[in-house]
């Protein structure tokens, strides 16, 4: 919740259950709460911590991804999808306009988001080499078109979810840090890729990231691994997960120069992304008032409104919810 502090508490693992799991996993520990003494500094008075003395420890990345639907809600889905069955993309349409409803249009954008949320399904080859099955997007756009609201409702809706951005942000709050314990001892700290594993990690203000911590990211998008060492320390680490990031481009967007020129961000760390979408302000007086009527409503017309007649347009116009949104579509995305 907003405003609260981490909680965390200290676990202690013996003999066989030593190194039974690496920062990131998820787990499920079983154990006894007792007490112990803080270590010992000169003039300074001692203090009781609480433990948890471990006797058990189950890794369950396997099952970070499963999701356990009640009867009732299959029941709705089975309903939705039977009554349209002759109709999909109809249905399609109904539901992209119930992903942040808050927002007016961009259903092209919601379409993307939403694929790469659900996300796919990975391949392993007869030589080992795996092939990542998620899917990771980039949105570039003026200011005030609401990325930030995509963003947000995508860490909202998805199971598991990594919320930061670019301000501040170091290549060891993305990846992993080492620091002391109480005891002395280095230990690793997961950071926001590794703690997404297996979910959406999303990355609001990506140019605002500095050029050197950029490069850490290079290894976790693309093979979907961290290799680390530090202080002595050395792993590999997953990070599993669909980066979706939002950025601004470098003044006014210029369509002649490259996306690269445009953001500032280099070509290397382009290729990563799967998808780029470009939103551009129009500054059209028509959709202007079409966002301040959607915004007085509060966005509850587009998703009480009942289901659009089919289209009578030719099938190579891609259209979503009865409209024809070929004349929005900008440079890989949606105008504004």
């Amino acid at each position: 919740n907003v405003g609260s502090i981490p909680r965390s508490m200290v676990i202690v693992l013996e003999d066989d259950l030593v190194d039974r799991c690496k920062p990131g996993d998820d787990v499920v520990v079983v154990g006894v709460v007792s007490r112990r003494w803080k270590p010992f500094i000169k003039e300074v008075r001692p203090e009781i911590d609480m433990v948890l003395m471990a006797n058990h420890v189950k890794v369950s990345n396997e099952d970070k991804s499963s999701f356990l639907l009640s009867e009732e809600l299959t029941k709705q889905f089975e309903s939705f999808w039977q009554t349209n069955q002759h109709q999909p993309l109809r249905a399609r349409d109904h539901i992209v306009r119930s992903f942040c409803p808050q927002l007016c249009g961009l259903y092209k954008v919601k379409l993307a988001l939403m694929l790469a949320l659900i996300g796919g399904v990975p391949r392993t080859d007869v030589s080992g080499s795996r092939t990542r099955g998620e899917s990771h997007c980039l949105i570039i756009g003026d200011p005030g078109l609401g990325k930030s609201q995509l963003l947000k409702y995508c860490a909202k809706v998805s199971q598991r979810a990594v919320h930061t951005t670019g301000i501040g942000t170091t290549s060891a709050g993305l990846t992993v840090t080492a620091q002391r314990d109480s005891g002395g001892e280095w230990v690793l700290e997961a950071g926001a890729l590794v703690l997404a594993d297996g979910g959406v990690c999303c990355i609001d203000e990506f140019d605002c990231i500095r050029q050197q911590d950029r490069t850490s990211l290079h290894e976790a998008m693309e093979q979907q691994t961290i290799s680390v060492a530090k202080a002595g320390l050395v792993c590999k680490l997953n990070t599993r997960c669909t980066v979706i990031a939002a950025t601004n481009p470098k003044g006014k967007f210029d369509a002649e120069e490259s996306v690269s020129v445009n953001t500032s961000l280099p070509a290397p760390l382009l290729s990563r992304f799967d998808l780029v979408l470009l939103l551009l302000d129009s500054q059209s007086e028509e959709w202007d008032r079409q966002v301040s009527d959607h915004v007085l409503t509060g966005g509850l017309n587009a998703i009480r409104a009942p289901l659009p007649p089919p289209p009578s347009c030719p099938p190579d116009h891609t259209h979503l919810n009865g409209e024809d949104t070929t004349s929005k579509t900008g440079f890989g995305g949606c105008d504004g």
